[in-house]
């Protein structure tokens, strides 16, 4: 009953089929695999196909975290977010109002999402912790830096997001402000 809600994303199985999918240790069940564990592989794979790509091909044991970095500048070509330059007239402005000729992006939180999946889908397929690529210090500040540039781009302040009001109570057990 609850594959037909996953069902868009078994057209990706078939081609995962001989790379490890059944590492996750629960072969017995019938059930897909969850969102993130088909994303998950699906980044994988992207991963060593890029690796394949490259001239001249790298193998995972020689690949290291400046491999890492090339292949997140890689992404930044298939990106959704407008990401202003310094010399923009909107730099600085979450709301632009018009049109500029700055680059597209990855977003700081889809490059942040897809090294998480990739740091865990490399020690499910053998890798050792401690060698880990995509947990170097390289990425940790590139993601960083991305962040950081990114919020200035765009006016946005990661900040506004640590404060909370000092009592917040639940929405269910009293109501919303003005309603009565």
């Amino acid at each position: 009953m609850d594959s037909s809600h996953d069902s868009h994303s078994n057209p990706a199985s078939p081609s995962a089929a001989g790379t490890g999918a059944s590492a996750s240790g629960s072969s017995s069940s019938v059930s897909s695999p969850s969102r993130y564990e088909s994303q998950k592989r699906r980044d994988w794979n992207t991963f060593g196909q890029y690796l394949r790509n490259r001239r001249p091909p790298l193998s995972l044991a020689q690949c290291g975290g400046a491999h890492v970095l090339e292949f997140l500048r890689y992404l930044d070509q298939f990106g959704k977010t407008k990401v202003h330059t310094q010399g923009c007239p909107f730099f600085g402005h979450p709301n632009p109002p018009a049109p500029c000729p700055c680059p597209l992006r990855q977003a700081w939180g889809s490059l942040d999402a897809l090294v998480g999946r990739l740091r865990a889908a490399y020690e499910e397929n053998g890798g050792r912790p401690e060698s880990n690529p995509f947990g170097d210090r390289s990425v940790r500040l590139y993601l960083r830096e991305v962040r950081e540039h990114q919020a200035r781009a765009r006016g946005v302040s990661y900040e506004k997001k640590k404060r909370k009001k000092p009592q917040s109570q639940p929405d269910q057990l009293s109501p919303p402000p003005g309603s009565s």
